[in-house]
């Protein structure tokens, strides 16, 4: 009885130390005071009709939704063809492969931004917007590798075999036998690496330029200035917009069936 009263009081402690946090920011948007501070006084829906007039957080989230959406489908389609041949073959260089999609997990984001954006100022070819996606894409790209790779992992080489003992082509059993059979691993990877993408600081802050910024740039940038709740209103927006994604995916998607 002991153990299981201590094993409920950790269990309980832990989800107040996750959730704790997420259910501060959302009693706090809907103070009625100047200031972000907790406990809230009075109640008032203001600050979510700024944060959704403000025009400085309605670009930012397109922009930053566009470089989510766009960046992972990029990723997924350089990630897919890279995991299935190292995984499926054996070829000099393979290590090199694997260290190099594997660098912009190890190395810090921010020296990754301090790079990008010299050499992209030398370079002096790109817009803002393609040097954005261009750094966003890297960053999440090791993250599709390494999900799809631990997929076909555990899709037995035997099927392909068979398939193509049976007169399918490589590429024919690819699309209709391999794609199909690792869609978890597809699916967790583009969920994956669009919150990455999304919720990515270090490399959107250094590649930003004038009149054109990711959203959470614009919510620090904004932090500097301004104190209020307006900031919790719109993490609370985002919080439900992610939950909502999560959801349509698990419905949609039929998530929760495959995995």
């Amino acid at each position: 009885m002991n153990r299981n009263r201590l094993a409920n009081l950790v269990l309980i402690l832990t989800l107040l130390f996750l959730i704790g946090p997420f259910i501060i920011i959302f009693i706090t948007s809907f103070s009625s005071e100047v200031s972000l501070k907790f406990p809230p006084q009075g109640f008032t829906l203001d600050w979510f009709k700024k944060v959704i007039s403000m025009t400085m957080f309605v670009d930012s989230l397109k922009l930053s939704l566009k470089l989510g959406l766009v960046s992972s489908i990029i990723a997924l389609c350089l990630g897919i063809p890279v995991a299935y041949i190292t995984s499926r073959y054996n070829f000099r260089g393979k290590r090199v492969i694997e260290v190099i999609t594997t660098l912009p997990i190890i190395i810090p984001q921010m020296v990754a931004g301090l790079v990008l954006l010299r050499l992209f100022v030398l370079m002096n070819i790109f817009s803002v917007e393609v040097t954005l996606l261009i750094g966003h894409t890297a960053v999440v790209l090791p993250y599709v590798v390494r999900n799809v790779l631990s997929a076909l992992i555990n899709f037995p080489v035997s099927v392909e075999e068979a398939a193509i003992s049976l007169g399918a082509s490589r590429l024919r059993t690819f699309f209709l036998i391999v794609l199909p059979n690792i869609r978890t691993g597809i699916i967790s990877a583009f969920i994956l690496t669009f919150i990455i993408s999304f919720n990515n600081v270090p490399i959107s802050l250094f590649l930003t330029g004038p009149g054109l910024s990711t959203l959470p740039v614009v919510m620090l940038t904004y932090l500097e200035y301004y104190y209020n709740p307006s900031i919790a209103a719109l993490s609370t927006l985002l919080i439900f917009i992610s939950a909502f994604i999560v959801f349509i995916s698990q419905k949609l998607l039929g998530l929760s069936k495959l995995m």
